[in-house]
């Protein structure tokens, strides 16, 4: 069985005076539920306040980027040294949004990834499809790509530090979501090809979240899915009592 993972995805939200009493929150609010991993991926500039509001809780601080090199002439870049400095345990990389504002490529995101793991880091890599390469028949074409290239070089080993994020790019913050066969075809496919990138063994322990408007009210029948292991979560994930009932889901699913 795989832990279920839920991973709240703040973007640019919450300020650093706003961190802790939400960590806090979510702490209280979700404190029996242990068989759940619980994250929170801030801005940067929280990264200080979430870890400290973290200590103690089940709750695990995450960021959402790091660069691929160690130090340099990277204005605004943060490096995976810094990261791991700070107490971070998760990152999020290759984030549609990242690829969309921030020319962030598959190469990028393999360097980012191979960083991030090699620091002893937990890497959650986002893959997924725009609505025009959905209506195209290009979803397999698009996810295995991203794949392929984004995790170029890893080996099984490095996939005990790796989650995949499935965000369906027509599904963020869009009110839609992909319904949970619709997801699960998805999520299928990433396992079949993270297996023959790594070994089907690894690939079957690796867990695979899903990143499209996730919300308490669709949470359970998503969760309920066979390669769903979870949800990385927005807008749902910027309120306490929201994101505690999509843990509750992940704490029921079986």
């Amino acid at each position: 069985m795989r832990k279920k993972i839920i991973a709240g995805n703040w973007k640019m939200n919450i300020k650093p005076s706003e961190t802790a009493a939400l960590v806090k929150g979510i702490a209280e609010a979700t404190k029996d539920f242990t068989n759940v991993d619980i994250v929170c991926c801030t801005p940067a500039i929280d990264i200080p306040a979430a870890v400290a509001a973290c200590a103690g809780t089940a709750v695990q601080p995450g960021a959402e980027n790091a660069h691929w090199e160690a130090s340099g002439a990277y204005t605004g870049e943060i490096s995976t040294g810094m990261l791991v400095d700070a107490g971070v345990k998760y990152v999020i990389i290759g984030h549609s949004e990242r690829r969309q504002y921030f020319a962030e490529t598959d190469e990028t995101v393999n360097k980012r990834a191979t960083a991030v793991i090699k620091a002893g880091l937990t890497a959650i890599v986002c893959v997924g499809e725009t609505l025009a390469e959905r209506d195209a028949g290009k979803v397999e074409e698009v996810i295995v790509r991203q794949m392929k290239e984004g995790l170029k070089g890893l080996s099984a080993a490095d996939a005990a530090n790796l989650v995949i994020a499935y965000e369906p790019v027509w599904a963020i913050g869009t009110g839609r979501t992909a319904t949970p066969e619709q997801a699960q075809e998805v999520h299928a496919l990433i396992r079949k090809t993270l297996g023959e990138l790594v070994g089907v063994d690894a690939a079957e322990a690796v867990r695979i979240q899903y990143g499209g408007s996730m919300k308490p009210g669709n949470a359970a029948e998503l969760l309920a899915q066979k390669d769903i292991d979870g949800g990385l979560i927005g807008g749902a994930a910027l309120k306490a009592d929201s994101f505690a009932g999509i843990i509750a889901a992940a704490a029921a699913a079986k």
